[in-house]
């Protein structure tokens, strides 16, 4: 007669932990591969050029949507061509940010380094493309919801957020997550690295959503694009950009 020996609950615990470890380290590895391809799709480029359609929300519910052509040249230089529902032009030369709209005779000038735009995370594209530049930790994304089966959602602290959590009444900003202030997610096609989505949100629900399309690898575009030319009759206004709360800028 065989005796069969139920399996101690130590043998149990040490099981359970196995699995956990291998689960966590397949997912980390998985998180891993989708930067990696993300990070290799773009650096090579010198240009990017895509259509975006850009959301703008709070408490979930849009406020403003608006569409048109981004550009990102490295080193540092973006360009957002606005054509819908009216046009307007946020470029970034290297050194300094604009936002110009041409109904309102107004251009608006701050130093890039001190803008706190929601477009911010995207110079990585016009940068050294590491996304660890931009974030302290990624991880996958799971509760969001994405466009395709074949498409990963990945969750940014922003390095920003995590130095912040480090001050005195962080606590008072965070959110249930444990993120402070604000939060970024990528939405990025698995097998190619592809860029489908960039939304940022904050602690007080406002949020904004940048779709892109038709994205161009090194179009032949002329670099006078990345300057800011002011034209006749424009006033230009020192400070931060207009837009809205939480640093929420057009």
């Amino acid at each position: 007669m065989v005796r069969l020996v139920a399996p101690s609950a130590i043998g149990l615990v040490l099981a359970a932990s196995f699995v956990g470890i291998v689960v966590a380290y397949d997912v980390r590895q998985d998180v891993k591969q989708v930067v990696n391809r993300f990070e290799s799709r773009y650096r090579s480029a010198g240009t990017l050029q895509a259509s975006f359609l850009e959301g703008y929300s709070e408490n979930g519910h849009l406020v403003r949507a608006e569409a048109g052509t981004a550009y990102f040249r490295r080193p540092g230089k973006m360009r957002w061509e606005y054509e819908a529902p009216e046009k307007n032009l946020f470029l970034v030369d290297g050194k300094t940010a604009w936002f110009y709209v041409p109904t309102d005779h107004t251009a608006t000038r701050v130093p890039a380094k001190v803008s706190t735009d929601w477009r911010t995370p995207l110079a990585l594209l016009a940068g050294e493309m590491k996304v660890e530049r931009v974030c302290a930790r990624v991880e996958l994304a799971t509760h969001e919801k994405i466009e395709s089966p074949g498409d990963v959602m990945l969750y940014c602290e922003p390095r920003s957020a995590r130095n912040k959590s480090k001050e005195p009444n962080a606590s008072e900003t965070m959110t249930p997550g444990g993120e402070a202030g604000e939060a970024i997610f990528f939405e990025i096609v698995r097998k190619t690295g592809e860029l489908v989505k960039v939304a940022v949100r904050d602690a007080g629900g406002v949020g904004i959503e940048f779709h892109f399309t038709n994205w161009q690898v090194d179009p032949s575009v002329d670099d006078a694009l990345f300057h800011f030319h002011v034209p006749p009759g424009v006033a230009i206004v020192n400070g931060e950009l207009p837009g809205g709360q939480g640093g929420v800028n057009r």
